[in-house]
């Protein structure tokens, strides 16, 4: 049972105000430590300076969209093993599954809550303290 509060996460999104609804929603969970980019080659960028534990990225984005920061996170060894959940506008089949095959942990479609996203952290990393 991890704590939440010992859980570095990357919080990748184009747009600020989804980056900060998902710290928000972090904090009331409990998580403490954060970092964000604007979109995936700054996400990379991050990920490979100081790679985080958890990665909550947006699958839509300029420059390098999520897939893409998936891939690459998953092919550098010092980040393959961190926790990734793709955010998405859209519960979009084939999206899931390509994410999947990449080696995505889980999914949260937008707009979510608390709870919504609460359940998705615990099937990564079991029961939150």
């Amino acid at each position: 049972m991890p704590a939440a509060s010992s859980i570095h996460t990357l919080i990748v999104d184009d747009q600020a105000s989804m980056r900060s609804l998902v710290r928000t929603s972090l904090q009331q969970l409990g998580f403490r430590e954060f970092r964000e980019a604007a979109d995936g080659e700054a996400g990379l960028r991050e990920m490979i300076t100081k790679p985080a534990h958890l990665v909550i990225s947006d699958f839509n984005m300029p420059n390098l969209d999520g897939l893409g920061l998936l891939r690459a996170v998953r092919a550098h060894p010092p980040t393959a093993g961190a926790a990734f959940i793709m955010l998405t506008g859209r519960a979009d089949r084939e999206l899931v599954q390509r994410a999947v095959q990449f080696g995505v942990n889980n999914y949260l479609v937008k707009p979510f809550t608390v709870a919504q996203l609460k359940e998705k952290l615990e099937g990564v990393f079991g029961p939150l303290t």
